[in-house]
Parts: structure tokens; C-alpha cells; sequence
């Protein structure tokens, strides 16, 4: 029987994706993803295994091949967000980056208060063997869930309001800046009774926008009462709750910071039920500047963070291997928040 010598000019047996490994020095996994043209192997490396192929002689299986193509090429984008238009935003940003490169978006909505999370998580990781995950907040900012995929060794880029994890895999958003921003511009436009609508307690987000816009009100000297403090759940209803709460009250405020849109225009909902008049009774400045912000009645001055250009670079980072480059000495500037200012918030009366 003929030993299996896969050198070349040799008579051997036909050789094997194990050969082609041990003479390029590689993983067998590396040799299938070089084989599928997958985007996450080093140039360098896809090319030392394909002069490796093409010396032994090695021809892959068609019909495996087609298995593990369909089984490939795809980007997981796993969430937990409230709002629809936030998400959609996010999707666009990510189909920016994934043009051209041969994979795939497959969403995955999942809910960080179910007993079968992380089940449901890896369920999905295996069955689409994906190739990397982008999660938004909040389920970037679960560590439970960031343990489970370094355990599946599924590659991530986790988006959040700061900076939990090595730059390779971070887009930091600095929300805390932006909040600043919105308290600073409420003062400077004489607003003293200013009301604060906060996000859900699973959202860092919340208590990073909370904080900054807090921590900026201090230091201007304007303090929070503690019956303008109302917390929402990034929902409309919730806005239109806050707003019906904080407008009832004997000294209601004449100016409200709400901690996304969605919530903004809930209040705008909750005054005009009441008769008031906006921007001239009411103040509010939203964040997140969403599409919707300059498409309602008065236009909503807001914080904008570039949802769509954040999905971008979260992708591209998971491409950087296919293009060669390492993805934590990638030189992308975090993103910076910024105040837009539109019609509904105006001086205090």
C-alpha cells in the first residue's frame, strides 16, 4: 500500500485538507476558510496555503464546499433596543460596510430579561456559523453575553457609551458629552425648572447621558428636583407617561431633556393633550437626533449621534482581517456626540 507522501513528484495518495494544513503550517480550519474565500484570513497566510493547494494538487470537495459556503459569510447583528428607527439606522450602516465584501446581515432581536438568553444567543451563533456579531447597546453591554461568544470564538464589535473592551472590538459613543451639551444649552437659554426623562436601568446609556447631563447642570448651578426626575423606557408611551407626569405637577418645568427622540415626542404628545403650546409652554431637547427629529412639529433639537456611520464602523473593524489589517490599530476616531439645534427649545419666559 502506498504511504501518503504529499510532497510534490511524489506518488502518494490523494492529498488531503490535513495535508495541505500540515505543509502550510496552518489550521485545518484556516485551509477551509481559504478554500471558501472567506474575508477573515491574512493575506499573506491565503496566499502561502493556496501555493500549497496548488503544489500538492489538493482539489477540495465540491459538494463540502457548498456546505460550508452556505454555512458562511455572515454577519450577526444581535440586539435589544426599544426603538425601531434606531435599529433600522444601525442595519443601514452595517449593509454600508458589507457591500462588495461577499457577506451577509442576519438580525437577531433578543430580549437581556429572558431566562434563555444566552441559549437563544448561542443557538443562533451555531446555527449560522457566523463569521463575527455586532451587538448595540444594551447587549453590548452585557458581559454574560461577551463571555459566551469568546467561548464560541465568534468574533464581536460591541457599540457602546464607553469603552468596555479592547479597541478592536469597541465604536465608543461618548454619550456623556453630548448630554452636556443639551444641559449647557438649556441654561443658556435661562431654563432653571428643568425636567429629566432617563432610559431603562439595563441601558448604561442611561446613567452615562444621565450623569454628564447632571454633573453640566452642577457646575452651572442649576439643580435637578428630585420631582422632575422621571424614568422612562426609551419607549413613545413612556414620553407620553413622563410628559402627563411632570406637566401635572403644581410647579411643572419649563424645559425637559429626555435621554432618546422616541420619549421627546411622547412629551410632545402628552403637552399638546394638555393644551399647551410648544415650543412657547414647553421646552425639550431629545437625543439621539433620529430622522424623525426634523420631521415633527416643532422641529426637535437633539443630540445627534451618527447611528448609521456607528454600524459602519463596527463592521468594518470585523472586515479589517479580510483586508489585511489589524483591526485594534485601526485609527478611527470615536464618535462624538453633538447638539442640533432646531425650534423646540427657546429662551425661558
Amino acid at each position: 500500500m502506498a504511504q501518503d507522501d504529499p510532497r510534490p513528484g511524489k506518488t502518494a495518495k490523494r492529498a488531503t485538507i490535513n495535508d495541505v494544513a500540515r505543509v502550510a503550517e496552518v489550521s485545518k480550519k484556516t485551509v477551509s476558510r481559504v478554500i471558501n474565500q472567506s474575508p477573515f484570513v491574512r493575506q499573506d497566510t491565503r496566499e502561502r496555503v493556496n501555493a500549497v493547494i496548488k503544489a500538492l494538487g489538493f482539489t477540495p470537495d465540491p459538494q463540502a464546499r457548498g456546505l460550508a459556503f452556505r454555512r458562511s459569510f455572515l454577519i450577526g447583528l444581535i440586539y435589544d433596543n426599544p426603538s425601531p428607527t434606531y435599529v433600522v439606522n444601525m442595519q443601514q450602516g452595517v449593509l454600508d460596510a458589507l457591500k462588495g465584501s461577499g457577506l451577509e446581515l442576519v438580525v437577531h432581536p433578543c430580549n437581556r430579561n429572558s431566562p434563555t438568553l444566552l441559549e437563544d444567543i448561542r443557538g443562533f451563533v451555531e446555527r449560522q456559523r457566523l463569521y463575527g456579531v455586532i451587538m448595540p447597546p444594551s447587549v453590548s453591554e452585557d458581559e454574560a453575553v461577551i463571555a459566551l461568544l469568546r467561548e464560541l470564538d465568534c468574533p464581536y464589535v460591541r457599540i457602546a457609551s464607553v469603552a468596555l473592551d479592547e479597541p478592536a472590538s469597541m465604536v465608543v459613543t461618548n454619550d456623556g458629552i453630548g448630554a452636556a451639551e443639551a444641559a449647557n444649552h438649556l441654561a443658556d437659554l435661562g431654563h432653571r425648572r428643568i425636567g429629566l426623562v432617563r432610559g431603562p436601568d439595563l441601558f448604561r446609556s442611561s446613567a452615562v447621558r444621565s450623569k454628564g447631563f447632571l454633573d453640566a447642570l452642577s457646575a452651572r448651578g442649576i439643580p435637578l428636583a428630585s420631582e422632575y426626575d422621571f424614568k422612562g423606557a426609551y419607549t413613545f408611551e413612556s414620553g407620553v407617561e413622563a410628559g402627563h407626569a411632570l406637566l401635572s405637577l403644581a410647579h411643572p418645568p419649563s424645559a425637559i431633556f429626555t435621554l432618546n427622540d422616541d420619549m421627546a415626542i411622547g412629551i410632545m404628545q402628552a403637552a399638546r393633550e394638555r393644551g399647551l403650546e410648544l415650543p412657547r409652554d414647553l421646552s425639550i431637547v431629545g437625543f439621539d437626533d433620529l430622522p424623525m427629529a426634523a420631521r415633527v412639529w416643532p422641529n426637535l433639537t437633539s443630540v445627534r449621534l451618527p447611528i448609521r456611520d456607528m454600524g459602519r464602523m463596527a463592521a468594518e473593524k470585523l472586515l479589517a482581517p479580510m483586508r489585511g489589517v489589524d483591526a485594534a490599530q485601526l485609527k478611527q476616531p470615536e464618535v462624538r456626540p453633538a447638539l442640533v439645534v432646531r425650534k423646540s427649545a427657546i429662551p425661558a419666559a
